[in-house]
């Protein structure tokens, strides 16, 4: 650095790049068209402000790749409001569980048969019971509450069930009309009887 710092011998730190400038003319070094080609889309100005997966106009990948078709107002929703059920069979309480032990979250963790008491435990009824168990659960199936009565034992709901709505309303059934009086046919009268029709007179001859 020399002793006498004045505007003279003043220098940046890092040498200043050139500054492209485009669009002017031939001896400008960037040609004619100045990079962009000749037509299309891409010489014209703001075509680099496309959105993400703009494909020129033509039908795109994420619309034509397949939907999933369906719904309903009783199918499970969809993000944070979706719910969830970790399903237990009687067969596996059969199995894991001694005659007259209680069945909660807890103890199924405990068995092995969940991870965690953070999902609802629905019961579902595929397999046999012949033990006596006290079930604890948020929610069980009709055909599981059959197999746990008649083995004699008991369930308790965690949750209560949600009554579902009839899908269809029932139409109340219309008011019978009264039955109106058959109507009198009228009587019957006598046709007139048609008078002949006068016969044609001959014409009469010339005398010649």
């Amino acid at each position: 650095m020399p002793d006498d710092l004045n505007l003279s011998n003043l220098k940046p730190s890092h040498p200043r790049k050139g500054r492209k400038r485009v669009g002017r003319g031939l001896g400008s070094g960037k040609g004619r068209y100045s990079g962009r080609g000749i037509k299309g889309q891409k010489s014209r100005s703001g075509s680099h402000k496309m959105r993400a997966g703009f494909e020129g106009g033509q039908n795109p990948l994420y619309m034509r790749l397949g939907k999933q078709r369906g719904g309903s107002a009783d199918a499970m929703a969809v993000g944070p409001h979706r719910t969830s059920t970790a399903p237990v069979n009687v067969a596996t309480l059969e199995e894991r569980f001694d005659a007259g032990a209680d069945v909660t979250p807890e103890t199924l963790v405990e068995k092995g048969v969940l991870k965690n008491t953070k999902t609802d435990v629905k019961i579902l009824g595929n397999g046999d019971l012949k033990k006596k168990l006290s079930i604890t659960a948020h929610a069980v199936s009709a055909s599981a509450r059959e197999k746990i009565e008649a083995a004699g034992g008991t369930i308790t709901l965690l949750r209560e069930p949600k009554e579902r709505k009839p899908k269809r309303r029932e139409r109340p059934a219309a008011p019978a009309k009264p039955e109106e009086p058959e109507a009198e046919a009228p009587e019957e009268q006598p046709e007139a009887e048609a008078e002949p029709e006068p016969e044609p007179e001959a014409p009469e001859e010339d005398q010649g």
